[in-house]
């Protein structure tokens, strides 16, 4: 499985022009401990999230965001019932598996080296739920579409070796724009990449998003990342993980360093780390400068 995650279901699909909707209802995640009893990582969260939006899920890291990303993704271990206990649902409907219209990126973008930088964005059409979303014909037109809105055309012949960290990124998310999925789940995309490379990934996804809106539930301990991208912003605490904040911004993106310097990013800002300082805990967060 590549960084675009998803996977066939048997629920029929809502209306294309329908906003998707994401609720989480109660959910408490108990891990078991070796030495025995579990460890409580989430508590009683309650969300909703309607697209199109981008809500940003910010927290300490190591406080449970990313589980509760992977449970919006029905990507779930094995061995472990996810959620412990509550529920959630994708349109109505109970998501206890991958969703045909959610699709993951993660930080490590995991192309496959074996392809070439085509080959790995069209990868979705060997999969036979893309495959036979997508007649043949268009195929190649949709691919090098997202190739140039990504900045990657002239790269579409050399393997993912051969590019830097952030145009391997800009290749996973060609990936998952590709098929224009309701649902677009980020888990820290750009945490590993440098600033000037992940400001850039910024601006290229708010770009694309404009070009084609979508829920996006994006994970991340970067405060100045949240206000740059965000339409909302949900705080949570330290383990076990609940809601410390939760408010919109009303601001229009694309955002930059001046607005970051207005009166009313700065307070914002404020309000962040204090609600996290109230929530108390130890979890690193990352403010950029």
């Amino acid at each position: 499985m590549t960084a675009t995650a998803t996977a066939a279901s048997t629920a029929t699909r809502p209306a294309a022009t329908a906003p998707a909707v994401i609720a989480l209802d109660r959910i408490v995640q108990e891990f078991p401990r070796p030495e025995g009893g579990t460890h409580r990582v989430i508590d009683d969260l309650s969300l909703r999230f309607t697209g199109p939006s981008i809500n940003m899920l910010l927290g300490p890291s190591g406080c449970g965001k990313s589980t509760l990303l992977y449970m919006m993704g029905g990507v779930r271990p094995h061995d472990q019932v996810m959620p412990t206990s509550g529920t959630i649902t994708i349109d109505g409907k109970p998501c206890t598996d991958a969703h045909d219209d959610a699709v993951m990126v993660f930080q490590r973008y995991a192309n496959r080296p074996d392809l070439t930088v085509y080959d790995n964005v069209a990868f979705p059409f060997r999969l036979g739920l893309w495959r036979d979303r997508v007649p043949a014909a268009q195929r190649d037109g949709l691919v090098m579409h997202m190739l140039e809105s990504v900045g990657l055309a002239d790269k579409a012949r050399l393997r993912p070796s051969q590019l830097s960290g952030g145009q391997n990124q800009r290749i996973a998310l060609a990936r998952a724009l590709m098929l224009k999925p309701r649902i677009l789940l980020m888990d820290e995309p750009f945490g590993a990449l440098d600033a000037q490379t992940r400001e850039e990934m910024q601006k290229l996804l708010v770009k694309l998003y404009q070009e084609h809106p979508c829920l996006i539930v994006f994970v991340t301990h970067d405060v100045t990342e949240a206000l740059l991208l965000g339409d909302r912003v949900v705080v949570l605490s330290t383990q076990p993980a609940r809601v410390a904040d939760d408010f919109e911004i009303a601001a229009p993106k694309p955002r930059d360093g001046g607005w970051l310097r207005m009166p009313e990013a700065a307070t914002l800002e404020q309000r962040i780390l204090s609600r996290l300082h109230q929530a108390a805990g130890k979890g690193n967060m990352r403010v950029t400068i």
